[in-house]
């Protein structure tokens, strides 16, 4: 019996936390098998700021998944974000040894082994080095030099930074509700995975996916990774101003924002009115639409105001550098109405709304296809690329534990038993690493591992 590639991605955000479970059909698609989904309670603006109840809120998350699916849960692909993520562009080379060996995946290793060397600012780690275009003996614009001769092999790197204690704060986290951490994914890369096509990479594109706590942006060019920043602004805010701007409880604020909110003020008449219940007894409030999407687009346009300078300053106007594919809004916030056509007049740039759906099995559920699940979907897509075994069906022990009872037809049950138990030895047998593991990912296992050991001293 061949072995499930069971794969497992965790969404720790700002709003909710999301537990998804999932593998690749036949077809290659993704096909999810369980989420659980909670809310996210010890999370601000991407960072943990209470262990306890964010621990709580992840084991609520996986126990929804593990019971929908039907599988138990060992460890997970978490994604990174919060304010403070930052990107630098850094360029490096080595002069190997022997030039008339070909350039093997173990010169590029050490490459970005060297790059993992660099003086950060006191309390920062490097999160991600990915390799952008490589630089054989002068020789430029190299995508791939696995295979070339030359004596220098240079690189331009896109360095991901973040804060260690933030870092280790998620690492807590996931190891105290009793799950192993396998991977971490800066979460507009797990987002840009699952909404983006490779036509649009190719094109130039600039992925926003407005979260509760934080706006992230990737932006991508000739199919590399060019850019990427975190705002630390998103949907929660537009709450709080609608909360403060109306006098309203933040639960009404909420429902409010969802069911009638717009970005586009000029499309509510000023007769349009919405009456909430008032407070314990107290008369009800009558709000005007058209106050309630002033008091949103004001902030919206703040909002995609701060990611359009990111975009300028990595360099959109520049003919060569113009993104073609324009933007793809994802993420919970770009399911407010009218936004689309906001952020088009703002940057000027063509703009669609990114669903997942295009790397899912054509049987997922609506609710999945939603771009609030875009950045889940990524992080299990990650996992699935790294060939990860992370989760193990617990149905077939629940059949091995009633089987024993029937004792009075043994002949007929022994062979059932066998096979059943067989199964299971199957399941819970770790799978040999049979691809050969990327770049990226033997960097993972070993920052992964540095989490690993720095949570196990600190015990």
């Amino acid at each position: 019996m061949e072995k499930e590639n069971i794969a497992v991605g965790l969404d720790i955000g700002t709003t909710k936390i999301v537990a998804m479970i999932g593998k690749k059909n036949e077809y290659g698609k993704l096909e999810i098998l369980g989420v659980g989904k909670s809310k996210s309670l010890g999370v601000a603006r991407g960072v943990v700021n209470n262990i306890t109840q964010t621990i709580q809120s992840i084991q609520q998350a996986v126990l929804e998944a593990e019971n929908n699916s039907g599988y138990k849960i060992n460890d997970v692909v978490v994604g990174i974000a919060g304010q403070h993520i930052r990107s630098i562009q850094h360029t490096d080379y080595v002069i190997r040894t022997n030039p008339e060996e070909v350039i093997s995946g173990r010169d590029i290793q050490l490459l970005i082994d060297q790059v993992n060397k660099l003086a950060m600012l006191p309390g920062e780690e490097i999160i991600h080095v990915l390799p952008q275009e490589f630089k054989i003996d002068g020789q430029s614009e190299i995508k791939e030099p696995i295979g070339m001769y030359g004596g220098r092999l240079e690189a331009s790197f896109h360095v991901v930074v973040g804060q260690a204690s933030s870092i280790r704060n998620v690492g807590r986290c996931i190891q105290s509700s009793g799950i192993e951490l396998s991977g971490l994914t800066l979460e507009p890369l797990a987002s840009a995975d699952a909404v983006l096509s490779q036509e649009e990479k190719e094109a130039g594109v600039a992925l926003i996916d407005i979260g509760g706590g934080t706006t992230d942006l990737a932006i991508f060019k000739d199919g590399i990774i060019r850019h990427t920043a975190v705002v630390p602004f998103g949907g929660n805010v537009i709450t709080d101003d609608i909360k403060e701007g109306c006098s309203i409880i933040e639960k009404q604020a909420e429902l409010l924002k969802v069911k009638f909110g717009s970005a586009w003020p000029g499309e509510n008449k000023d007769n349009e009115i919405v009456s909430i219940p008032g407070l314990r007894g107290r008369d009800p409030k009558e709000i005007s639409l058209k106050n309630l999407s002033k008091i949103i687009h004001a902030r919206v346009v703040e909002i995609i105001e701060q990611v359009f300078t990111e975009i300028k300053a990595y360099g959109h106007e520049d003919p060569r550098k113009k993104l073609i594919a324009g933007i793809v809004l994802t993420g919970g916030g770009s399911q407010l109405k009218h936004i689309k056509q906001l952020v088009e007049y703002i940057t000027g740039m063509d703009t669609r709304i990114g669903y997942p759906n295009e790397h899912l099995a054509g049987n997922s559920g609506e609710e999945i296809s939603s771009p609030l699940f875009a950045t889940a979907v990524g992080l299990v897509m990650n996992s699935i690329e790294n060939n990860s075994n992370s989760a193990y069906k617990i149905e077939l022990k629940e059949v091995t534990q009633e089987v024993p009872k029937q004792n009075i037809q043994q002949p007929v049950f022994e062979p059932k038993e066998e096979e059943v138990s067989n199964e299971v030895i199957v399941e819970e047998k770790p799978e040999p690493e049979t691809t050969e593991s990327k770049i990226r990912r033997s960097f993972f296992d070993r920052y992964v591992d540095k989490i690993k050991d720095f949570l196990d001293n600190a015990e």
